[in-house]
């Protein structure tokens, strides 16, 4: 099944201004996206979705697709939807929110979302969760917690750590990646929904989707993907790339 991949461009970040944009190991973090989206196995488009004419310029000239999206979107996936319909693609096809800040994404996490989808018709969402090795970031409300039920679905995300342990017991905190594959007709009724209040306090889509009562698939990888929320990290993530030879 065809996955079409829609990265979301904002140039107006409140914490990182222009982040899109940043040059890491000699290309725009866009750029770095777009093309590791792009080696995944399925792929039929790989798109920015942007308001912004200095995302779209900088797009276009490394050769890019680029459409432009109205301002007023409440967050990356209604962003993405809207790029979806403009695609004109149909309902059950599988349409990826690869956010643009992780410039070191696996394509394989994108296989791996998709699976779930391709195998069961009526699922509608789905989204990866990587196991926490750095204790730094289990009480960094920058990288958000997720708590698992039985089937693998979410029972909760949070800048928290959850799930508590009340008398000590050593756990294993899933740390979630910023990528969810939907089923195209589930994207429409995901946005369609009215901004949950969990989402709004904590400021993770991804609750609307669980306040109204839907499920999200969690898909347990190896595989992380390290975000650039502040200059620091746009450092960090360009000694990687150059200590492995990639990107200049």
């Amino acid at each position: 099944m065809a996955l079409h991949i829609i990265i979301p461009a904002r140039y107006g970040s409140s914490r990182f201004p222009g982040k899109p944009l940043v040059k890491i190991a000699g290309k725009p973090m866009i750029q770095h996206v777009m093309e590791r989206a792009g080696r995944a196995g399925g792929v039929e488009t790989v798109a920015a979705a942007t308001d912004d004419q200095r995302v779209a310029e900088a797009v276009e000239a490394f050769g890019g697709k680029v459409l432009m999206t109205p301002e007023a979107c409440r967050s990356g996936s209604d962003r993405v939807a809207v790029a979806a319909e403009m695609l004109g693609l149909g309902p059950d096809e599988l349409v990826a929110n690869v956010q643009g800040d992780q410039p070191l994404l696996p394509a394989a996490v994108l296989e791996q979302c998709a699976a779930p989808l391709i195998a069961e018709p009526g699922l509608g969402m789905a989204t990866p969760v990587v196991a926490i090795k750095d204790p730094g970031e289990i009480n960094d409300p920058n990288h958000v917690k997720t708590a698992l039920g039985a089937g693998g679905d979410a029972l909760y995300f949070s800048r928290l750590a959850v799930p508590h342990p009340r008398d000590g017991e050593q756990i294993t905190y899933y740390k979630h990646l910023g990528i969810y594959v939907f089923r195209r007709s589930f994207l429409a009724e995901f946005t369609a929904l009215p901004t949950g209040r969990l989402e709004q306090i904590e400021k993770l889509e991804q609750l609307r989707a669980l306040e109204h009562g839907h499920a999200v698939r969690c898909v347990i990888t190896d595989y992380d993907s390290p975000e650039v929320d502040r200059p620091a990290d746009a450092k960090r993530v360009e000694a990687i790339l150059q200590q492995a030879g990639e990107g200049w």
